[in-house]
This record gives structure tokens, sequence and C-alpha cells, in this order.
């Protein structure tokens, strides 16, 4: 191999190590957008990490929300373990009720009790 012949492959090696770093430029900075546009509307999601709290540097626990349904994850150390809790059920709203009729008082009686008033 000649100088010509290593001048060109370095060259060559030089243009491909250049494109190859302009693609991963462009996608850093343009992808999110791209993506967003090529991704389908999938309507509400059913599954979403309500909460996660770290034990130690091995494990973690996750509270997962799936449809009406929580579970409690415990990841880490290649083991999991799934705890199901069910949402209570809500009480269903009671209709308004009517306003009660005002109180009417009894009639006092003026005169006492006969034998034909029982």
């Amino acid at each position: 191999m000649d100088l010509v012949g290593v001048l060109r492959a370095v060259f060559a090696l030089m243009t491909v190590l250049g494109l190859i770093l302009g693609l991963a430029f462009v996608l850093r900075r343009y992808a999110p957008q791209l993506m967003a546009r090529l991704t389908a509307p999938r309507g509400q999601k059913r599954m979403q990490v309500v909460e996660t709290l770290v034990l130690d540097p091995a494990r973690r626990l996750v509270l997962v929300r799936l449809d009406d349904e929580e579970r409690l994850l415990l990841l880490g150390e290649g083991k999991e373990l799934i705890e199901p809790r069910q949402f209570p059920k809500p009480k269903p709203k009671l209709p308004p009720s009517p306003e009660p009729a005002p109180a009417v008082k009894p009639a006092l009686r003026t005169r006492p009790l006969s034998d034909k008033d029982l």
C-alpha cells in the first residue's frame, strides 16, 4: 500500500466518523419532535407510576396504578414481589333530598275534652 492508498483510507474513515457524529447530533437535537410527529396518538394511558421509594442501592418499591387497581412492586436483586391493592369503590352520590316541609304546629284546644271528642 502506498501513501495515496493510506491517505484515501484515512480520509474515508474521517468521512464516515463525521457522518456518524453529524447524524448523532441531528438525532439528539431534533429526534424528540420527529418521533412525536411519527407516533400515532394512543389515547388515555391505563398505567402510571404513582410513587417510587428507594430502599437501598439494590432495591426499590414502586407503586403502580393499572386501571382501578394499585400494585406495589418490590424491584431488585432479580426478584419481584407484587402486592395487589384495590381502590375502594366510590360511594354513589345520593340525589338531593327534597327540602322538608315547614313544621306545622298542632292547633291548641281552648276547651277541655269531653266524651264527645273521644
